[in-house]
């Protein structure tokens, strides 16, 4: 009996003992829930309250920092610049200004340039980085993209620079000009002579601020707000008339075919002139004239005597819808691959010497860029040096054109490039006269 009451006994105790132990281990498994923990000193409960809130409205990139510099709370902004990786601020001198800042509690504020990530181009990010104290622990880092804004700032610095030089020319020439006639006075050849040289200057003057505004108004205007469908063989024609004389004098043909695919013609191919009755564009009537007739002038200038201009129009396939291809082909003196990257640049010339020969004013493709992107096409050119040049626009046939304005009002002014491939068969080009 004794044996079994010391094993009941036993028993008794190690029951005891276990439960105390269970007891203790939950009530110290309480505690060490409620104790913080690294990981939750560097959650959004930290900040301030209402800061969470404003820093997700912030279009600036948002970083804020512990007092051991660990990243406490961070934009996604902040993420796809880079700013954050591995839950550390990646830019050391915003880390110094941090520290600093934290130190004093000075606001601080710098203009950085900082390495694309991933590009390996060194083509630098503008940002600008302030830093300012957050609550008497942290640390709060704004920072600002800046890249297309200098961008922006740069193109108006060189508009402003390059219209002064244009302007600079024509003036300077009208004022060298008018002394020499007042000192010629009394000789009526020279007179004339000089009078006819101002009367080409002024042209030229007026040609340049007419343009200016024409780029102007293509640029701010929405085409599609008077939209109307527009005969591609009107336009072909409207740009022919306009440029007649000035092939007439140099004795160049101006050949158009307007192909529709409807019906052959005696050579197998589509119906010409009459057939292009059914194709139509969608858009601002004006603009995409002038459009065209930059380019048919454009040919014209830089042609050679007794050669052949060649317009051409023709519907073409497309995954989006049917497209209408415009293509100007001339025998001219062609471009460059060099210069084919930037010929739809303003004031840009392939040959300035020409282009003051032919009055040109460097804004006629940089129009015609702006027109074919804001109606949703796109403007493309094959050239090769002493052989000629074709640049073709590509514009939605007026229903599809309709339908993408009504779905999307919003175009983007700076498409449209100037690639030398296309992803369509070339057009038929003019014959070349002997």
């Amino acid at each position: 009996m004794d044996v079994n009451a010391a094993v009941a006994a036993a028993a008794a105790i190690a029951g005891v003992l276990t439960g105390v132990i269970a007891m203790l281990a939950f009530r110290w498994s309480e505690r060490d829930q409620k104790r913080p923990t690294r990981t939750s000193l560097h959650t959004d409960a930290v900040l301030p309250p209402g800061v969470d809130t404003v820093l997700s409205v912030l279009r600036s990139s948002a970083v804020v920092l512990d007092e051991a510099d660990a990243v406490v709370k961070a934009s996604s902004a902040a993420y796809a610049l880079g700013l954050v990786r591995g839950g550390r601020l990646s830019v050391e001198p915003m880390l110094q200004m941090a520290r600093d800042t934290r130190r004093d509690g000075e606001i601080r504020q710098v203009e950085l340039d900082l390495p694309r990530r991933g590009t390996g181009r060194g083509e630098a990010l503008a940002v600008s980085a302030r830093v300012a104290p957050l609550g008497s622990r942290l640390v709060l880092l704004l920072v600002e993209d800046l890249t297309e804004a200098r961008r922006i700032e740069a193109v108006r610095r060189d508009f402003v620079a390059n219209v002064s030089h244009e302007l600079k020319t024509p003036v300077g020439a009208l004022s060298l000009l008018s002394e020499a006639v007042m000192d010629a006075s009394d000789d009526p050849e020279a007179v004339q002579r000089f009078a006819g040289r101002m009367q080409i200057e002024a042209t030229r003057l007026t040609n340049l601020v007419q343009e200016l505004i024409d780029l102007s108004r293509v640029q701010n205007d929405d085409p599609l707000e008077d939209a109307e469908p527009v005969r591609v063989d009107e336009l072909v024609a409207e740009a022919v008339d306009r440029c007649r004389h000035q092939a007439g004098a140099k004795q160049i043909t101006m050949a158009s075919n307007v192909w529709s695919p409807e019906g052959p013609d005696q050579n197998g191919g589509g119906r010409r002139e009459d057939g292009g009755a059914d194709l139509h564009v969608w858009g601002n009537r004006g603009q995409l004239a002038a459009a065209l007739g930059n380019l048919v002038e454009n040919a014209v200038n830089y042609s050679p005597a007794r050669t052949r201009v060649g317009i051409a129009a023709r519907r073409v396939s497309a995954p989006g819808g049917d497209l209408i291809e415009l293509a100007v082909t001339d025998q001219g003196i062609g471009i460059s691959d060099r210069d084919k990257e930037r010929i739809f640049e303003r004031f840009y010339r392939v040959d300035p010497a020409r282009s003051r020969a032919t009055g040109g004013t460097g804004l006629g493709l940089a129009i015609v860029k702006h027109v074919v992107a804001s109606h949703g096409g796109e403007v493309t050119v094959w050239s090769a040096e002493n052989q000629g040049s074709t640049f073709t626009l590509r514009l939605p046939e007026a229903g599809v054109a309709r339908d993408r304005a009504q779905q999307h009002p919003d175009l983007d002014d700076e498409a449209g490039g100037a690639p030398d491939s296309s992803p369509y068969e070339p057009l038929p080009a003019p014959e070349v006269l002997p």
